[in-house]
């Protein structure tokens, strides 16, 4: 008895694994082919093929290579571009400040592993119910999107006049996509909601009037907005308990 019992156990979390693993290949599959994207629109902004797979090697951040590229693009100065870059992926500090707790890697391991913290890997990491299973999920996520992304930016790079324009392909709406389908289920309380509409409009908004990748920072005012807001409304419903 006790020995199917055991079986049963192992089939089960094979079975568990399975679909992490499947689900984490899914988005480094997904995404990953966002590089052929950046490839293109990186060599059309100006940058060398070593320069533009040197980006993906060692920065590893869709948004930000992107913002770098799209504002050297737009005659942005070098500075510029890659403060703007910059500023976009600090986000990635507060991924890791939370995966660092919830995967629990050993030492030696964290500087290697700190290359692949972004959206992706923390959304499918974050999104899983064990250590385990945050872990496999961010080795395979990290690892399938860090090959094939640099190897479609290196495509991309070498044939973009052949591509052409990446927007007719819907190359460069990949990512985002990917990681909003990943994201929505997660928004479950109404203030979480509330967060992530007010984020939208802002970004979207402020999107026309301001430089590539300001207004993703500016969205992130969503967050302390709507608190505040919803610390005022429950002060004002203590209040009015209190007058009763």
């Amino acid at each position: 008895m006790a020995d199917r019992t055991v079986l049963e156990d192992m089939d089960l979390g094979g079975k568990a694994d399975r679909a992490v693993v499947r689900d984490a290949l899914g988005v480094g599959v997904a995404v990953g082919l966002s590089g052929f994207a950046f490839g293109v629109t990186s060599a059309g902004s100006g940058l060398t093929l070593l320069q533009t797979c040197a980006l993906s090697l060692l920065v590893f951040t869709g948004a930000s290579q992107f913002a770098l590229v799209g504002a050297l693009a737009a005659g942005g100065s070098p500075f510029t571009a890659a403060a703007g870059a910059f500023f976009l992926g600090v986000r990635n500090a507060f991924y890791g400040l939370r995966l660092s707790q919830l995967l629990a890697l050993p030492r030696a391991v964290r500087p290697f592993a700190a290359q692949w913290v972004i959206d992706e890997t923390a959304a499918v990491a974050l999104a899983q119910p064990t250590r385990r299973a945050a872990r496999l999920g961010f080795v395979v996520t990290g690892l399938s999107l860090y090959i094939l992304w640099n190897l479609t930016t290196l495509l991309g790079a070498l044939g973009a006049e052949a591509i052409g324009d990446t927007d007719a392909w819907g190359l460069d709406a990949a990512g985002p996509a990917v990681f909003l389908a990943l994201l929505a289920p997660m928004l479950k309380s109404r203030t979480e909601r509330a967060v992530a509409g007010l984020a939208v409009l802002l970004g979207l908004g402020l999107l026309p009037v301001l430089p590539a990748g300001v207004p993703v920072l500016l969205a992130a005012l969503a967050a302390p907005v709507v608190l505040w807001a919803e610390g005022r409304r429950k002060g004002q419903r203590e209040g009015q308990g209190d007058a009763r």
